[in-house]
């Protein structure tokens, strides 16, 4: 029986730049972190008791006896590419799906993770960050960027570079002080909305040419956005106004980043304290994400308090194995 721990991600600033179509011929870049919100995959081979062979339990239960009976296609086509058979599954999470967190892409980290570890091979963050796009974007064909499959895999608080076709992660080095201010000003509230990336991406379509001058603008807030964080003379309250400009930059980018609730929220958040903040993931809904400085923590609150307010600390390891027993498996078929 194989266990995997992998965390979701809170992207802060480049989001959009991170899309394939962008960064094949512009510059990309995302400043992000994982924190201690997880997704767990269990997974060993089904005992031969069943009139079934396959067995998947997630937010549906699926008892199959062929792989392309699955209906999970990114279970389907993950089983299919490593040549998993006679499985019992079962995913459990901290957090909804759907929600902006990057948990489609956590979950399909942490399945590769865990069935490389049941055949006994050993996997690196990198090859389970290419797999898993591999798996989103060519097998399943979802829409989207690269940032959720290496933040879910390699976890931190990071600096990714997009080019080519390659990528570059790159740690944010700061002292554990100014980290955990940064940690203790972030107010992270559920909005109650869920939907799926992959349908917003398609209909935004972020990366499309007439929206260059917008992914470029973000881009460099990328760049601003680190300096305020490694540069021990910068207020750091800066953050929190960039988070401001880099949202509405993004909602220019397509009419499914917000809703009118949303808005309302946002505003609403602004004019209790925040000095910025932004809707996480590919927009319609899911977590607001507030900068807001300690003394002005309460009155934010109460203004959200028809929202779920999920504390949370960063963390920085990705996906990890957390339970490991090996089985003695011989194929049938």
């Amino acid at each position: 029986m194989i266990i995997t721990k992998t965390p979701f991600r809170m992207s802060f600033f480049g989001g959009g730049t991170d899309i394939p179509e962008h960064f094949y011929e512009n510059r990309g870049a995302v400043l992000s972190t994982t924190f201690d919100k997880y997704c767990y995959v269990n997974v060993r081979h089904l005992p031969r008791f069943f009139e079934y062979k396959t067995h998947l339990t997630y937010s549906k239960m699926e008892y199959v006896n062929e792989n392309n009976e699955i209906k999970h296609p990114a279970i389907r086509n993950a089983m299919n590419m490593l040549d998993m058979h006679e499985i019992r599954l079962v995913y459990e999470a901290d957090l909804p799906a759907r929600s902006g967190l990057g948990t489609s892409s956590s979950f399909a980290v942490g399945m590769l993770n865990a069935f490389y570890a049941l055949k006994g091979k050993y996997a690196d963050k990198k090859k389970l960050a290419d797999e898993a796009i591999y798996l989103e974007r060519e097998l399943c064909k979802e829409a989207g960027g690269w940032q959720d499959q290496i933040a879910a895999s390699f976890g931190g608080l990071n600096r990714i570079d997009f080019s080519g076709n390659e990528y570059d992660v790159r740690p944010i080095v700061i002292s554990p002080e100014r980290k955990k201010q940064l940690e203790n000003n972030l107010l992270l509230f559920f909005t109650g909305f869920t939907r799926f990336s992959s349908e917003i991406q398609a209909v935004n379509n972020v990366a499309a040419k007439s929206k260059s001058e917008y992914l470029s603008e973000m881009y460099d807030l990328v760049d601003e956005a680190e300096q305020v964080l490694v540069n021990k003379n910068r207020n750091i309250d800066d953050f929190g106004k960039l988070l401001d400009t880099t949202w509405k930059l993004k909602k220019q980018t397509g009419s499914k980043i917000s809703t009118s609730s949303i808005d309302r929220l946002y505003e609403l958040g602004i004019k209790e304290g925040a000095f910025g903040g932004k809707l996480l993931g590919a927009g319609g809904g899911g977590f607001l994400v507030f900068y807001v400085p300690e003394e002005r923590q309460s009155r934010v609150k109460e203004a959200m308090k028809d929202l779920v307010h999920v504390p949370f600390k960063f963390e920085e390891g990705g996906t990890k194995i957390i339970h490991y027993t090996p089985e003695e498996y011989t194929e049938t078929r």
